[in-house]
């Protein structure tokens, strides 16, 4: 009796080893099962990883031109065919390898089939440690090396001529842009002018933005960006420049920091003045969630050594972003009073997918135009140190702007 006793209990514990091994290799079927699907939608950089208290997905929209629809199409992928049983499931969205933000879905205890909707997901910048277990995993379809030509459209328009109300400028901007290592990326860009009823200076064929960026994700919500390189305005040098958000997300702080000289490329041939000139910015902001709108204040020192402030707000929708600002410089016509708008527009195609490390084709994310209203040509000035850098993609990963796209796809 002991015997058969000893026996039986050898083989239920044998059938429990059988079972729990059934159960693992179920769930790392689901999870590789969910990261194939994505791949195939054209997503990048992707994996997972799981432990007893959650499951962690990551992955780069690089499938979608906006990154809403692209992380929506994401969720319900995972919602479909990945989420576990009984514990959190959290997506950790990158941008050029670098982690942005985080969705989390934590299930109702006890529910056996998960039923979750878009709503249910929290958005966050903070990743809650789930950075660390999955930084190390093995991802799929790297981002690394692949090449995109992005033809940037450029329209500019002045109120300077007498017998004529605006003169007009339009360029197409071929780039180059190619993903190095982890948030380190290299762009190389063409100026070919199609139209220009600005003079001879702007004639001819010429180079844009030529350089190297890097964005560091930093402990507490921190984004660090660093760039050198021929930047716009007819600038070159060095730039950094850092933003914060608070435990209360809807606040930030941000601060820029710009070492640069004077680039011009005239008769074929690029000159450039010393770095001498110091740039520089410190402001905060707020976003309304509610309208999906930013509101920003900044003190700033200009390429002209002048110091002045500077308002903006700029609401966000699906296809457009819409911006007023408002300035008191030092020196400036209308006692140094000046205002304007600006606006961008999301260009398609929407969707769009890479083959392999075949070259991609395509526009530019978005196209805009800036309005200055007081007219003024000299003070005031600064430079983009990194292109794509408009009120259109600024907050294109902002959480409060991303949980909207998902309640109102």
């Amino acid at each position: 009796m002991r015997k058969c006793l000893t026996t039986k209990t050898i083989a239920l514990l044998f059938g429990f080893c059988l079972c729990c091994l059934w159960i693992q290799k179920g769930l790392a079927q689901t999870g590789e099962e969910t990261v194939d699907a994505l791949v195939e939608m054209g997503f990048e950089n992707v994996g997972w990883t799981e432990d007893a208290e959650e499951r962690v997905y990551v992955l780069q929209n690089t499938a979608y031109r906006l990154h809403g629809i692209g992380i929506g199409k994401a969720v319900d992928v995972i919602q479909e065919i990945g989420l576990p049983e009984n514990k959190s499931c959290r997506i950790i969205v990158l941008d050029n390898n670098v982690p942005q933000i985080s969705l989390c879905y934590h299930p109702i205890i006890g529910d056996s089939v998960p039923e979750a909707e878009r709503r249910d997901w929290n958005v966050s910048y903070d990743l809650d440690g789930a950075w660390k277990k999955v930084r190390k995993v093995k991802k799929k379809n790297s981002s690394l090396f692949k090449v995109d030509i992005v033809v940037y459209p450029e329209l500019s328009m002045q109120n300077l001529v007498i017998n004529k109300m605006y003169t007009f400028l339009f360029n197409l901007d071929p780039t180059i842009e190619v993903s190095l290592w982890k948030g380190g990326k290299a762009t190389a860009q063409v100026i070919i002018p199609v139209y220009n009823e600005y003079g001879s200076a702007y004639g001819q064929v010429r180079q844009g933005y030529i350089g190297l960026s890097q964005q560091v994700r930093l402990p507490w919500n921190t984004f660090l960006t660093a760039a050198v390189g021929s930047f716009t305005n007819n600038r070159w040098g060095g730039d950094l420049s850092a933003i914060h958000y608070f435990k209360d997300e809807r606040f930030s702080v941000e601060g820029r920091i710009g070492y640069t000289g004077a680039s011009r490329f005239h008769n074929w041939r690029w000159k450039v003045s010393p770095l001498k000139r110091l740039t520089w910015t410190l402001g905060g902001g707020f976003y309304w969630p509610q309208y999906n709108t930013q509101f920003k204040l900044k003190v700033e020192q200009y390429l002209l050594g002048e110091k002045g402030v500077r308002f903006e707000m700029t609401r966000n929708f699906r296809y457009t972003s819409i911006g007023f600002y408002g300035m008191k410089v030092q020196y400036a016509g209308n006692n140094g009073y000046n205002a304007g708008f600006r606006f961008q527009i999301n260009l398609p195609p929407y969707k769009y997918k890479r083959r392999g490390y075949i070259p991609r084709v395509l526009p530019s994310r978005s196209f805009g135009m800036s309005y200055n209203a007081g007219n003024e040509r000299y003070y005031g000035k600064s430079y983009t140190p990194v292109l794509g850098n408009t009120i259109a993609q600024e907050n294109s990963l902002n959480p409060y702007f991303i949980k909207s796209e998902l309640l109102n796809f």
